[in-house]
């Protein structure tokens, strides 16, 4: 499976961006902003491919499995090094989510899913109705033993 998350507009607080699964679009999504030197909890990963597994542990793994129930099967976590990190152009995240949220202060580096985007607020809604939608598919293909990648690319003009 192969997820592209095109990143159309950053407002220098936070970025949105367009979720594909295999060329077909899926949902939008909202992330910290792009920054050249990397700000703890504040800072988007960079442009990129990395690996998507599913990750059984850590609070919010749990928090998911109490408000999901059998739906859930881990976190969707980003990453191209061992013990869940990201490691690219100097910088270094680790346990990159995808998970629901509305604003870049739901996030710290990780991928939010929403339906709909302000490019007014750069802020999303209906997380949780995206989440549900689109979780089923990535997990379902991991759990089937799909090689999942995610590509992060920047179509903002300018760029």
């Amino acid at each position: 499976m192969e997820i592209v998350v095109k990143r159309f507009a950053d407002n220098t607080k936070a970025s949105m961006s367009l979720f594909y699964i295999n060329g077909i679009w899926e949902t939008f999504s909202i992330e910290d902003e792009e920054r050249a030197i990397k700000v703890s909890g504040e800072t988007r990963i960079p442009n990129g491919i990395y690996k998507i597994a599913l990750r059984s542990e850590g609070g919010f793994h749990e928090r998911y499995k109490a408000k999901y129930g059998d739906m859930h099967k881990g976190m969707l976590c980003i990453y191209n090094e061992k013990n869940w990190k990201i490691v690219k152009d100097g910088m270094e995240f680790q346990y990159i989510l995808i998970h629901t949220g509305n604003t870049e202060k739901h996030t710290a580096g990780c991928l939010l899913l929403n339906d709909a985007v302000s490019g007014k607020t750069f802020s999303g809604s209906s997380s949780v109705d995206a989440y549900k939608r689109v979780y089923p598919k990535i997990a379902d293909a991991i759990l089937k033993g799909e090689n999942v990648t995610i590509e992060y690319i920047d179509i903002e003009e300018g760029k």
